[in-house]
């Protein structure tokens, strides 16, 4: 299995995070937390390089971050406004931040950077104990689908071009619910390897982990815009919640 920690992730993509890795859905789910969070303070887990907590903290909300790789803060850091939210370096699963929050929330797929289900667990109890009494946790992430995938394998280009090649292959291991990628990237420069592990999680388990954690599922949709959530989604926007007392 391919070696993750809380850098590495960071450590590998950084540098261009920004220009690489936009879900196109900012705008929507911004809104939506904007809607949900209430008046409180907002935790964001894997706050990064800052694409949702600038734009809430724009609109007055007063943000606070976990992430695990310095070199993502750092970037957040370079942005107008970024030097003012409190971000705690350290592992989601785990580390300690001050204060209760009214809202916190984990997206675009990040829970599944956690690569083992007791990372996943402890994830969801460390949340649960900085929520104060009716706050909620909210969760973004795919629902998997295997269906393009050959012997446990999958392999596609995700861009063509006359000067550069990118693919992306995946290696599926079905016991362990981990899936581990590698995104090459050939252009005249070179060659670039840009690994990633996930350990995914159906719906219904997550559910569980939330209710370990002392959370309730509150609302489960399709998407950003709050689509229905039916057999053909193909990712969930999930909001749990603390009992108020």
């Amino acid at each position: 299995m391919l070696d993750f920690d809380p850098e590495t992730f960071g450590a590998l993509n950084a540098d261009d995070y920004d220009a690489l890795h936009d879900p196109g859905t900012t705008e929507e789910s911004v809104a939506l937390i904007a809607e949900l969070a209430g008046k409180g303070r907002i935790l964001e887990l894997a706050i990064g390089t800052g694409r949702m907590a600038l734009p809430l903290a724009k609109r007055g909300f007063a943000m606070s971050g976990i992430e695990g790789s310095a070199a993502m803060v750092e970037k957040l850091r370079e942005k107008p406004g970024g030097a003012d939210i409190p971000v705690v370096i350290g592992d989601m699963a785990d580390c300690d931040i001050d204060g209760e929050f009214g809202f916190a929330f984990l997206i675009f797929n990040t829970l599944f950077n956690l690569t083992t289900q007791a990372e996943q667990v402890r994830c969801f109890r460390n949340v649960a104990d900085r929520l104060a009494p009716g706050g909620a946790f909210l969760v973004e992430t795919f629902v998997p689908d295997f269906s393009a995938y050959h012997d446990h394998q999958s392999l596609r280009a995700t861009k063509i071009g006359f000067k550069s090649l990118w693919f992306e292959a995946k290696v599926h291991d079905p016991t362990r619910q981990v899936i581990e990628y590698q995104r090459v990237r050939i252009t005249e420069k070179g060659t670039k390897l840009v690994p990633l592990v996930m350990r995914y999680a159906w719906p219904q388990e997550i559910d569980l982990m939330a209710e370990l954690a002392g959370l309730t599922l509150e609302h489960r949709w399709g998407g950003w815009k709050r689509e229905l959530f039916t057999a053909e989604s193909t990712m969930h926007v999930s909001l749990y919640r603390k009992p108020a007392n």
